[in-house]
Order: C-alpha cells, then structure tokens, then sequence
C-alpha cells in the first residue's frame, strides 16, 4: 500500500495517507473494541441470554488472543499491557465505589460493579503504545532519568486516588510533565524519512482521541458520569485525566522499550534501525 501511495501522490500527501493508515494499525485492538461497544448497543435486546457487557467481554478476551496467536503483539509486550490493565481495572473499581462514574447494564462478568471487559479498555491504550512505537520505529531523546519518569507516573497513579482524601495535585503534575518531558521529541519514521514531534503534544492529541472515544462510550450509555446523561458531552476535565494518565501507561510499555530510549546528547542520526 506504501509503495501504492509514493507512486501516485505527492511526496507529502503520502506520507501523511501513511501516517493515518499506519496509526489505524496501531489502535487496532481498541478500533475493534470501539466498533463492538456502538455495534452491540445498536442490536444487543435486554432478553437475550448473554448479557451485552458479557458478550463484550468474550470478544475482547478472544481479540486479544488472536493478537497473540497471529504475533500482532509480543508476548513481551502482552505481560506490560497486563500489568497495565489490572492498575487500570483497580482504579475501575475504586473510581466506581466512589460514585465517579457508573456501569449500568446488568453482567455476570461483573466484580465490584465493573464489568470485566473495562479492563481490555485499559489494555487497548497500552496495545496501542507497544504496538505505534514498533510501527514507527519511534525514538525518544532526549529522554529524562528513567527513576524519574517512574516517580511521575507512580505520582500520577495515586493522585488519582488520593485527590478523593486529600488536594487534588494535578496542575502540579501537568507542570511537572511539561518540565520533565518537554525537551523529549519522538522521532519516528514513516518510509525513508525521520519526522519528529514533542512529546508532550504526542500526548495531547492522544489524549483528545480517547476524550472523543469517551463520547462514544458515554452515548452508547456503556458507562456514565456521575449525573451525566447519554446525550451530554463528557467533561474537557476527563481530556485532562487522560493526558496524565497516558504517561503512566507510556512508562509502562517502556519496560519492554528501553532501547527506544536515549539520553540527552545523543545524535538521532546514530540511532540504530529496528528490523522489521
């Protein structure tokens, strides 16, 4: 499809077809998820057998196989995506008793009033990580001290938690993204050429694209807001939540990435190239 494209736009216009095919790719698994949330509320009816949460739950469970099976992820990459997952699923449970949000459907594969297949939402965003930086050959440098990337995202974490106790420090955390990420480019490769972009913005516009797929989730009424109604906006606050907390699924997957990342000081142009 690449050498389609090179042949028949110009230069630029390829590139950018590439990049958006190619970031498709990368979401595949939450793209698939996404389309079974729209495409079991459109049809699922409240006497069938099989619960609609239920039945997504299967089909995230057996989508994630497959990837396994036909090496769309690593084993490697599966164990972080994991990891990355139960946080995200203890948060689901923590989140649910204190009334931020609600699933209102009925399931068997329900624990603590989350059902289950919430957790492969989780896994997706880390899929899609694992799965963009092996895509794009993507490079992080400078890149900070990796104890110090680790306090952040554990920082974050707890914030999420602990702002329900005690102040809410997430402008402080915005700040501190900014401060330790801000000289951090990814570079990444498309064909033949590197392209580069902050990090900082790489994950705003992420997490604009997981605000938008909220609205989507929300309008399916597949989880809501406390007080929110299917046919109302999620908060711009949520855009916020998701930026932080893509930082602690990106230092997640980058305990299988490590060799992505380089230190200040280091020429790009030195970086070896991964084979495909």
């Amino acid at each position: 499809m690449g050498d389609w494209a090179r042949a028949r736009l110009p230069y630029g216009v390829a590139e950018l077809a590439m990049f958006v095919l190619k970031q498709g790719w990368a979401c595949l698994f939450g793209g698939l998820l996404l389309i079974a949330i729209v495409a079991s509320k459109a049809v699922w009816q409240p006497d069938w057998p099989l619960a609609r949460y239920d039945a997504l739950f299967l089909f995230a469970l057996a989508t994630q196989a497959l990837f396994l099976w036909r090496k769309l992820e690593t084993w490697e990459e599966a164990r972080v995506i994991l990891l990355f997952h139960l946080t995200g699923t203890a948060m689901e449970w923590f989140k649910v008793h204190a009334g931020s949000w609600a699933y209102p459907e009925p399931a068997l594969f329900k624990v603590l009033g989350v059902p289950l297949f919430s957790g492969f939402m989780y896994a997706s965003v880390g899929s899609y990580m694992a799965r963009v930086i092996r895509i794009f050959d993507m490079r992080f440098a400078p890149y900070p001290p990796y104890a110090l990337t680790l306090a952040l995202a554990a920082a974050i974490y707890i914030n999420f938690f602990a702002h329900h106790f005690g102040p809410d420090i997430r402008i402080g955390l915005f700040a501190a993204t900014v401060l330790i990420y801000g000289r951090t480019r990814i570079w990444f490769r498309i064909h033949d050429h590197d392209w580069w972009m902050p990090l900082p913005l790489a994950a705003f516009l992420s997490s604009l694209a997981l605000w938008v797929a909220e609205n989507i989730g929300t309008a399916t009424g597949t989880w809501l807001y406390n007080g929110q109604r299917p046919d109302h906006w999620v908060s711009l606050a949520k855009l916020g939540s998701w930026y932080l907390l893509l930082y602690v699924a990106f230092v997640t997957v980058t305990l299988v990435v490590r060799s992505a990342l380089y230190p200040a000081g280091r020429a790009v142009q030195t970086y070896p190239r991964q084979t495909r």
